[in-house]
């Protein structure tokens, strides 16, 4: 294939060619690298012509477009009709082969000829902020689900509602959680919530089985996940054993349909395949289990239907459990509520993969690009949806996706939210710096999260930390969507860190995230220790130098900025950095502060050290008491009380 052949089809799929890197160098992806994706979405690199590729591609009968805009469609009808969600019907008429027609009230309204319907998604100009639920802005408290003490072995449900409850009486409007999303049972180990069997259902064990104690009602400071995993599955078949029913199983699983049945289904066939062929190994299955359409009556003859049962009650009491909590979160005075967390891909041996193959990338990876922190770039192990099986399904699967996440929740964090633009997709098998980006169709994406906002009544925030793509921001902010600024992050172009004034309203400010050393681990340098025990490349020395000149940094513009006074603490005692940081946030004029419950705290430790699994105790942190009694610590009480002078209820 000739060059231009090449490039016109690497077009055709998504695939950009020349991109700029972190240092603002131009890069250009290599051929091979393009045959090797083109070949992964279902293209065949050795085509003479377009339009060659193994899957569909064509639109499915969907249009998207922004209220009052006008919609054109090429029909030979001489009529058409829409026909409204409300059931209001509007006649239309063809001049020279073209319906054209527009529509002011936002909804899935349904376009009428005589030989196709087409889905018309209108979508409101923007999605919810804060200000528009509240008039004011608010703020709240970041929580990783598992880590709260109120579980007992570890967070559950339940236990988020008793956070909630906490939470929502000293002030707080919202708490953001870390992903609910389904892992794998069949391997309690991989723990990382970023990578889900399935995004459309949840974790089962953070359903709580009721009756018996926790079976750690103290708990260590660790979570040892395949002990714990294996006592709450237990005492989960337990209830189910003693379930006397409950009409309220029957319309959750008739609700959820195939797919839930489904998730129900692989979840029995990985545990069971699991000790002999490794957990999420479906590719590896006997033929009969491969292919879901078939699977259940193979199932059936392994004596496994009880467990498929077992399964769709677990996600039934897990679903209870969530609903239940953000009903706490909203009576305890919340205004937001939960803040769920959408992770931005799957991972390809889980419950979607297996469903649902279509709808993703297989053979390709997702990851980023070498920048100053990853020098041979990342390689994530996940995957994610296709642009192509978006397209051609009308967005079902991203629609799905996006519900599911708002099912019991105020609003809703996506994760890499610069993935709604393009992707750094690496083949499988090539090194993470041979990727390239895939362009996803944006306009679409950010159209259908307003439409979504506006329905569920809540509020999304993208994360859009990294290597930015110019324009993004500006869009994501057009459509309502708020950013995310993290205060080490913050700076000018010369470097100094932003005051408080000049951050960015339609965001969400932090003090840190979850893959950063809380306020009084950055202080302390706890993060350049992780680094030099794992002899991580880089030099140290510079490192603690660099940093006490951002703390002294830090501490200058807090002071000009009024949220700190006085010299400098030492850098064993963080606690006036915290203070100032936690006041620096709440200043801006940010539409939501989102405080991670260790900044309050005054924590040190992160909960992920990214890049790393077994050397550092990523996802299995605790909190060091329940909620109740760490909110009304002394200096925490002082902390909280600042925040709700700043931004009251």
């Amino acid at each position: 294939m000739s060059q231009d052949r090449l490039a016109a089809l690497a077009q055709e799929a998504g695939i950009i060619i020349d991109w700029v890197d972190f240092d603002g160098q131009a890069r250009q992806v290599g051929d091979e690298t393009i045959r090797a994706v083109l070949t992964a979405l279902g293209y065949d690199p050795q085509a003479p012509s377009a339009g060659t590729a193994a899957v569909a591609r064509a639109p499915a009968d969907f249009l998207v477009s922004q209220a009052g805009a006008s919609i054109t469609v090429r029909s030979r009808d001489r009529h058409g009709a829409v026909l409204f969600e409300d059931g209001r019907r509007l006649d239309v008429a063809t001049a020279d082969g073209t319906l054209a027609f527009s529509i002011e009230e936002p909804g899935y309204h349904t376009l009428e000829l005589d030989d196709r319907r087409i889905t018309v998604a209108v979508c409101p100009p923007r999605g919810l902020t804060p200000r528009d639920r509240l008039g004011r802005r608010a703020w709240g408290l970041g929580l990783q689900l598992y880590a709260s003490r109120e579980g007992g072995d570890f967070g559950d449900f339940t236990g988020l509602a008793a956070v909630a409850r906490a939470a929502g009486a000293v002030g707080a409007d919202a708490l953001a959680i870390s992903p609910t999303h389904a892992l794998f049972p069949s391997a309690p180990g991989r723990c990382s919530p970023y990578s889900p069997s399935s995004r459309d259902h949840l974790n089962l064990l953070f359903a709580d089985p009721g009756g018996a104690a926790p079976l750690e009602p103290a708990g260590p400071d660790l979570i040892d996940w395949p002990v714990a995993a294996a006592a709450r599955l237990a005492r989960l078949a337990g209830a189910y054993q003693a379930f006397a029913g409950d009409p309220r199983l029957d319309d959750f699983i008739a609700a959820g349909g195939v797919e839930l049945r489904r998730h129900a289904l692989f979840e029995a066939l990985d545990e069971h395949f699991a000790p002999t062929l490794g957990p999420g190994a479906w590719r590896r299955w006997p033929a009969p289990f491969r292919d879901p359409a078939g699977a259940e009556a193979a199932a059936d003859a392994l004596g496994l239907s009880e467990r498929v049962g077992f399964f769709l009650f677990a996600q039934w009491l897990a679903d209870l459990g969530l609903e239940r909590a953000q009903a706490e979160a909203k009576a305890a005075g919340m205004g937001l509520g939960l803040i769920s967390d959408l992770a931005v891909g799957l991972d390809p041996g889980g419950s979607h993969a297996w469903r649902r193959p279509q709808d993703l990338m297989n053979g390709l990876t997702l990851g980023a690009p070498p920048d100053a922190f990853q020098a041979a770039g990342q390689g994530w192990g996940i995957t994610s949806f296709s642009p192509g099986a978006l397209r051609g399904s009308g967005y079902a699967p991203f629609l799905a996706t996006i519900r599911a996440a708002l099912r019991h929740a105020g609003g809703l964090r996506i994760d890499h939210a610069l993935g709604l633009g393009r992707l750094w997709v690496v083949p499988d098998g090539a090194p993470a710096d041979h990727g390239a980006y895939l362009r996803y169709p944006l306009d679409d994406l950010l159209n259908l999260i307003a439409l979504e906002s506006r329905r569920a009544g809540a509020v999304i925030i993208g994360e859009d930390l990294g290597v930015v793509p110019e324009g993004l921001r500006a869009s994501l902010a057009e459509r309502g969507l708020l950013g995310m600024r993290v205060l080490p992050f913050e700076r000018t172009a010369s470097g100094a860190f932003k005051p408080p004034s000049d951050w960015d309203p339609l965001a969400v400010a932090m003090t840190s995230t979850h893959d950063l050393s809380p306020t009084a681990g950055w202080w302390r340098g706890r993060d350049i220790a992780w680094r030099e025990r794992l002899d991580a490349p880089g030099d140290r020395a510079a490192e603690q130098a660099d940093r006490a000149e951002d703390r002294q940094a830090f501490w200058e513009t807090a002071v000009e900025a009024g949220v700190a006074d006085g010299p400098a603490p030492d850098i064993e005692t963080p606690d006036a950095a915290v203070d100032a940081a936690l006041a620096w946030v709440a200043q801006t004029p940010c539409e939501l502060a989102l405080i991670p419950i260790e900044d309050l705290l005054g924590l040190d430790e992160a909960p992920n050290l990214p890049g790393v699994v077994e050397v550092h105790p990523n996802w299995r942190r605790r909190l060091p008491a329940a909620a109740q009694a760490l909110l009304s610590q002394p200096i925490v009480a002082g902390r909280l009380a600042r925040l709700n002078a700043q931004r009251p209820r």
